[in-house]
């Protein structure tokens, strides 16, 4: 494309009004998306991200000073952004469709629309602060890295799918991250795809219009360098006397909550646990960690002796069983049962309960309700139809197991949550995620998933253990690397040795510093562009 045709085009953009001002947003948001997995077709980017610019230029043609203009063409974006991103939420109300198909329209098209809010903040937080120049460029990158983290927090925090994922593949990209977190990628790649923006400026806005571009690609060659510099230099190596066996069973999610499916639900993970695989491999007995995926059990298994001695005589003395379980809170027999906790056990070999892990960052809609109670009067109930809700463990900490370094436990979506890592001033030996993405079908969910819990191991510099139910079940070394792999859809059960953690990372260490440094900078730069000089 020749300088008169991009100028061409990002001056239609600019002056788009209406309607087509945000069907352009939309379309820009929608074509983002494929940036994350299983797509990673982060070069699209450099075309929708320019667009966000012109788009935050033209507002400037709006009433107070552009700023709902430009925070109206940001919803539009968030929204297109969102919508294909995260279509398989849907999955979730068609596993019970009798009693949540009707929510289907809102699950769709509810959540996008509460989330394009925080993207419509970056826009007019970067409308604020815009420049006529290239500086432009900062403001933006600060801004919508603002308006992540702050969808990553506010009402629990939803970060899912954040821009800084679109630098995490190939994997010498993502190696940035053990030094800047996912925020400081995320103000990186706002910055780096917006920087074609500023070609179509005159020299009376921006001297060499060429800069900008040039110095992101720079940039992206600097990533890829460190990275695989990074990549070769940390081999992948295995602690001692350690053998994981991940079960992976693929059961339908009507299967996993129905009590009545109790016989058959223990009888498969019994069997495929002890599934020989190979001449080498005779089973269980091969491994010394067992491990099952979240909420295995279709019932309370603290309370089913039965099913704890089927799993005591499964397990040969030395080997023990981290599995997800739905517990109880303290009572006595024969009490109701109004809440639970959505936890992880560790079991040994006589049918003994090591130690428990309570989960923290509870799924709003999916594992309880805002205002429970209410609600529950009225009629609604959360996706897992636990009465009352579950409950939010109150600390997390490292997991001891016999025979392996500390694990820190995570389940389902708490992988996701950077701030959820908290290792250091008690720094474990690796991550345990365990998790039940059957909810959401073979669909892209599962894909993005395991790309976000795969950040968590290079920002801590820790290996991650992911048991899945439906899959994508991995064992991932502390740089990223896939050592082991069950794909989605598939029953099995993966051995591997376990990954040792390397030396604590930067991110470990300082955390999200790095980030806050680049967007405090970044603002007053803008500022000072803004501000002219007085003599």
């Amino acid at each position: 494309m020749t300088s008169r045709s991009l100028r061409s085009v990002a001056l239609s953009i600019i002056l788009a009004w209406g309607w087509k001002r945000a069907g352009i947003a939309l379309l820009a948001g929608a074509v983002s998306s494929l940036a994350m997995a299983p797509f990673n077709a982060w070069p699209v980017l450099f075309i929708t991200f320019p667009v966000v610019v012109w788009l935050i230029d033209g507002a400037a043609a709006g009433k107070m000073r552009g700023i709902p203009a430009a925070a109206m063409a940001g919803w539009w974006f968030g929204f297109g952004y969102f919508v294909p991103g995260l279509y398989w939420i849907g999955y979730a109300f068609l596993v019970d469709a009798q009693t949540f198909a009707w929510l289907l329209p809102a699950a769709i098209c509810g959540l996008p629309a509460y989330l394009a809010l925080f993207t419509a903040v970056g826009f007019a937080l970067a409308r604020l602060l815009w420049t006529k120049d290239a500086s432009r460029i900062f403001a933006l990158a600060a801004s919508l890295t603002i308006g992540e983290w702050l969808r990553g927090h506010v009402l629990t925090g939803f970060p899912w799918n954040a821009f800084g994922y679109a630098l995490t593949e190939p994997l010498a990209l993502a190696q940035s991250a053990s030094l800047v977190g996912l925020w400081g990628l995320t103000f990186i790649t706002v910055a780096i795809f917006a920087s074609p923006a500023v070609l179509i400026d005159g020299r009376s806005r921006t001297q060499r219009p060429w800069l900008a571009p040039a110095l992101a690609l720079v940039l992206l060659v600097v990533m890829g360098t460190y990275g695989m510099a990074r990549l070769s230099r940390t081999p992948t190596q295995l602690v001692a006397n350690v053998k994981l066996r991940i079960m992976q069973p693929n059961l339908s999610q009507d299967t996993r909550f129905n009590y009545s499916a109790k016989a058959d639900v223990m009888s498969r993970y019994l069997a495929l646990s002890d599934r020989a695989t190979g001449p080498q491999n005779s089973g269980v007995g091969a491994a010394n960690i067992l491990i099952w995926p979240e909420s295995a059990f279709p019932f309370f298994l603290s309370r089913e002796p039965d099913a704890m001695a089927q799993i005591a005589n499964l397990l040969p003395k030395g080997t023990v069983l981290v599995t997800g379980a739905v517990r109880p809170p303290d009572a006595p027999l024969g009490a109701r049962i109004t809440q639970a906790y959505n936890s992880i056990y560790v079991i040994d070999h006589d049918g003994s309960i090591l130690s428990t892990y309570d989960k923290l960052h509870l799924v709003p809609f999916g594992e309880y309700l805002p205002f429970q109670s209410f609600m529950e009067k009225i009629g609604f109930q959360q996706l897992t139809k636990v009465h009352g809700g579950f409950i939010p463990g109150t600390r997390r900490k490292p997991m001891d197991i016999p025979g392996a370094p500390r694990m820190l436990p995570l389940i389902c979506y708490e992988a996701v949550f950077p701030d959820d890592i908290t290792t250091r001033n008690d720094r474990p030996g690796w991550i345990v995620n365990l998790t039940n993405d059957g909810w959401f079908g073979i669909s892209t969910g599962p894909y993005q998933h395991l790309q976000q819990s795969r950040v968590r191991a290079i920002e801590e510099g820790l290996p991650l253990v992911r048991a899945a139910n439906t899959g994508i079940s991995v064992v991932v070394d502390p740089v990223g690397r896939l050592i082991a792999r069950l794909d989605l859809g598939v029953e099995g059960v993966l051995d591997s040795g376990l990954p040792a953690a390397i030396s604590p990372t930067v991110y470990s260490k300082i955390g999200d510093i790095p980030a806050a440094m680049f967007v405090a900078l970044a603002i007053i730069f803008a500022v000072r562009r803004r501000t002219p000089v007085r003599h």
